[in-house]
């Protein structure tokens, strides 16, 4: 079962050849038209595997060069992009039919294969392929964790192609300990919790008032485009080289950025003795930030992934909160008043200002307040719905604010 397991993703770059390069790019082509193709026959009455699996293996198979398994992983994506869809319906969001143009793959054990020489073995068009995983020299290094640790299973994993650079997304699982199992029954007593708010300008906000200006990723992210854009230009041999080189050096000032924003957020958790960090669920994050570009995104993903597995040797447990309304509403404890003009189009972006109290503030410190009022209303609820009723802190700058019986916050 999915809960007797935790579940990491480890993200390593491919060391390809020119050869397995074209074959990979082949695959992923084939996939993509598979995929599209069993949207388009079941589209939008089918949204189970077990149903499109049946209706689409055969036409798959027929009209591409995708093996038996890949094929049955496409019918699944399908399926799984169609419930998607339907389920934003529910909520009254707009939705159509799935396309698929992200070059990217499912592969998982049947498909792939990761040897102890850190290279894996990779199903394509063709044949399989055998490539190495560029990983960190420092073993202290992220992926290493799983690597080396038998306990460590891989799982489905994904394959995504950017600028001619191949990044591998590996899923990874293990079976929960003891001590986790009882942390999960066990209710938060008097727990605190520490909310972030992402976001583009600052790209964290905690609402205890500490903020990660976004500035630096916005400047090398415009940095990098300027350079691949330059060497496309070019179209040589050496261009193409050289757009590795600056893929390379940009995933690894990313990721360096993105572990900073982690290490300082955990270590506002740990100074203010947060028991948890709470952020937004970040399924809609492209429509709720259009300004942000994939690279907001990735690291968005990444603070949270890379939180989650850091806070737990210090037993602080990640949670993710509803983002309706966090933006718009007003956090100060005597109002709650909830409006979109509570955030100006005039005068930047930064600011809130209720139109009921007037209480004004900066807008991503006032999300935070409100992700983390959220969550402790919602381990509040948990806790007095197992039997218990005991107060949940929120840490904020100024003090705390403390969720009691019924869900009411007061100040502390």
């Amino acid at each position: 079962m999915d809960d007797e397991y935790v579940r990491r993703t480890a993200i390593t770059r491919l060391v390809v050849s020119d050869e397995q390069q074209s074959l990979l790019e082949a695959t992923i082509s084939e996939y993509l038209t598979g995929t599209q193709l069993a949207t388009d026959m079941v589209w939008p009455n089918v949204s189970t595997k077990d149903k499109l699996q049946p209706l689409a293996y055969d036409p798959i198979r027929e009209q591409t060069d995708l093996s038996s398994q890949h094929a049955i992983l496409a019918t699944h994506q399908a399926a799984e992009a169609i419930s998607g869809c339907l389920e934003r319906k529910n909520k009254g969001l707009k939705a159509s039919k799935p396309t698929y143009t992200s070059p990217t793959i499912t592969y998982d054990t049947r498909t792939m294969t990761l040897f102890d020489d850190h290279t894996v073995s990779l199903t394509t068009v063709e044949s399989r392929i055998r490539c190495p995983l560029a990983l960190p020299q420092d073993e202290d290094g992220y992926q290493w964790q799983f690597l080396n640790d038998a306990q460590w299973e891989l799982t489905e994993s994904t394959l995504t192609a950017r600028d001619g650079t191949y990044f591998l997304h590996m899923g990874f699982r293990r079976h929960k300990t003891d001590a986790e199992r009882t942390a999960e029954q066990r209710t938060a007593e008097n727990g605190t919790v520490l909310g972030v708010d992402l976001g583009v300008e600052n790209i964290a906000v905690t609402s205890t008032g500490t903020f990660v200006s976004g500035g630096e990723l916005t400047h090398w992210q415009n940095e990098y485009e300027q350079r691949r854009a330059s060497l496309q230009q070019c179209g040589t041999r050496w261009a193409h080289e050289n757009m590795q080189s600056v893929g390379r050096k940009e995933d690894g000032r990313f990721t360096i950025l993105v572990h900073e924003t982690a290490n300082t957020i955990l270590a506002e958790a740990r100074e203010n003795d947060c028991t948890h960090i709470a952020f937004e669920d970040l399924t809609d994050i492209r429509e709720r930030l259009p300004d942000a570009t994939w690279q907001h995104r990735w690291a968005f993903r990444k603070i949270v992934e890379i939180v989650t597995y850091k806070a737990k040797s210090d037993g602080i447990r990640v949670e993710q909160v509803n983002p309706r309304h966090t933006s718009q509403q007003c956090s100060h404890t005597d109002c709650g008043f909830t409006h979109e003009d509570n955030r100006p189009t005039t005068n930047g972006q930064d600011e809130f200002r209720c139109l009921k109290c007037g209480y004004e503030i900066h807008a991503d410190y006032n999300a935070a307040k409100n992700i983390a009022v959220k969550c402790a209303k919602n381990l509040h609820r948990l806790h007095t719905s197992s039997g218990g009723g005991a107060p949940v802190d929120v840490r904020l700058n100024s003090g705390l604010l403390t969720v009691e019986s019924r869900g009411t916050v007061v100040p502390r």
